[in-house]
């Protein structure tokens, strides 16, 4: 039997629009080849693009709300020095991106860019500082680059390279993954680190910062008890990192390729960060009762072995309908902890691990995860809703996950996923504190195919999309709603 309780009159909490948000980083074709063609004369004159912005990617990204974007990185963030990319792209000093391919760094793509990238798509910057290689000083005079409005020789810096205004970035990461690629830290040493770069993070006139501490890796639980413990009196937010790897870190298996046994451990995996974020947040509320301190979920998603004949450091990868599952139960996850959870970062937006766009020279084309992005975006700052859910299970696991949610125009969203390969799942839907009645108007749109490895090619560009979803029906106080296998769903209740 399936069975899901939404509780309509208990929600209290908004579901932050941050959780929706997405990670950009100096790794093989997101910045260059994905967001930027500046650099490039013939691309730059062959594809629409804005200051050297693609245009096409800026439309697809506006439309699903992108809500902030992080850069530099990711490990590139600890060995990236922000002056290197200000001032005029001619005289800006080229470098060895020694993490990621090997390949050749033009700072083309810095500061300045990031910025009018974050204006083009209408969302918030979040940059991450260099704290594994950089200086107190370097990461305070970014901040005030780009925050500060008054007399100083950065803010006039600032001013001679084109920008009179100060952008007043909020969100700052101090540091990433300060337990490995940023420093191989002991937690002891990071917190005491933490507190001296954020020291001097500092606020000007309006502009706060509010500063998001390097978190755990996966279920590393004495890193989050050390960070709270020392530190989180300093901090507005504790990031987490976690993939989902269906295979082992040396043989992940390849996108397009799944097995059934493949998919069931591939759902399983990305349905433990429930578990883990549970288990973060018990520790969290040890230290931080009243919930000061948000979980931020900066790097997650699917991680497959590269495409055969790309550079192993580039991270390409496809994106299937197996990505869209996996999606939708992070957002589900997310979503039923939005009382601590403020934001999330896919990794990567393009071109790189569970990304949502794809590009090929002037070719672009949206993932399977594009659209269940479009599809939960009603939830952005809408009322949480409590879920109680009852599941058959399928391959080990519950077959369904639910999150739901209120808007401010009234209207109720329900987000649905079924993981069963084969069955399709039959629902009752209660609305607990809700009258039915046939004036009520229920749609809802799907994601789904009928195999498990269906993705869109530059030939075949819509092979997974959203399409109008009509399996649901209003009988005796509750909704019936029958999900076809391995289907994400989100239904309008209005």
């Amino acid at each position: 039997m399936n069975r899901i309780i939404v509780k309509t009159q208990d929600g209290d909490v908004k579901i932050s629009r941050h959780m929706y948000g997405h990670f950009s980083e100096h790794l093989g074709r997101c910045i260059y080849g994905g967001f930027w063609v500046g650099n490039d004369p013939e691309a730059s004159a062959a594809i629409p693009n804005t200051r050297g912005i693609r245009n096409d990617i800026v439309a697809a990204l506006r439309r699903i709300k992108i809500p902030s974007l992080r850069w530099p990185g990711g490990c590139f963030a600890d060995e990236y020095h922000w002056k290197d990319g200000i001032g005029s792209r001619h005289d800006r000093p080229k470098m060895v991106n020694t993490n990621w391919g090997g390949v050749v760094e033009d700072n083309s793509f810095g500061t300045h860019e990031f910025l009018d990238l974050c204006g083009q798509l209408g969302c918030e910057p979040y940059i991450c500082g260099n704290v594994g290689s950089g200086t107190v000083q370097e990461l305070s005079q970014w901040v005030e680059y780009c925050n500060f409005d008054g007399v100083s020789p950065i803010a006039e810096l600032r001013r001679t390279n084109g920008r009179a205004e100060p952008w007043k970035v909020r969100f700052w990461g101090i540091g990433n993954e300060s337990w490995g690629c940023g420093g191989n830290m002991t937690p002891e040493f990071y917190a005491d680190n933490f507190r001296r770069y954020a020291t001097y993070a500092r606020n000007y006139g309006d502009a706060r910062v509010y500063k998001i501490a390097c978190g755990p890796n996966s279920d590393d639980y004495n890193w989050t008890r050390v960070l709270m413990e020392k530190a989180s009196g300093h901090m507005n937010g504790l990031s987490l990192h976690y993939y989902t790897v269906p295979g082992e870190w040396a043989k992940k298996g390849f996108a397009t390729e799944c097995s059934e046994a493949e998919w069931y451990i591939t759902m399983k995996k990305a349905a433990y960060m429930d578990e883990l974020v549970h288990k973060h947040i018990a520790i969290m509320d040890e230290f931080d009762p009243k919930r000061r301190v948000s979980l931020v979920v900066d790097e997650w998603g699917n991680w497959f072995d590269v495409e055969p004949g790309t550079n192993p450091g580039f991270l390409y990868q496809q994106n299937t309908l197996r990505d869209a599952l996996t999606a939708g139960l992070h957002f589900n996850i997310f979503n039923n902890h939005a009382e601590r959870v403020y934001m999330a970062n896919i990794a990567q937006t393009i071109n790189v691990l569970q990304s949502v766009i794809l590009t090929e020279g002037a070719k672009m084309l949206l993932t399977p995860t594009y659209h269940v992005f479009d599809l939960y975006k009603v939830h952005h700052d809408a009322v949480k809703l409590p879920v109680y859910t009852e599941s058959e299970v399928s391959g080990g696991l519950p077959a369904l996950s639910a999150s739901a949610s209120a808007d401010d125009k009234g209207r109720i969203h329900v987000s649905l996923t079924n993981v069963d390969v084969k069955n399709e799942q039959e629902v009752t839907l209660e609305l607990r504190g809700a009258t039915l009645s046939s004036s009520i108007k229920a749609t809802g749109r799907i994601v789904t195919s009928e195999n498990m490895t269906a993705h869109n090619t530059f030939d075949k560009p819509d092979v997974v999309a959203a399409k109008d979803f009509s399996g649901v029906s209003i009988s005796g106080g509750s909704l019936g709603v029958m999900l076809p296998p391995m289907s994400v769903v989100t239904l309008e209740l209005a």
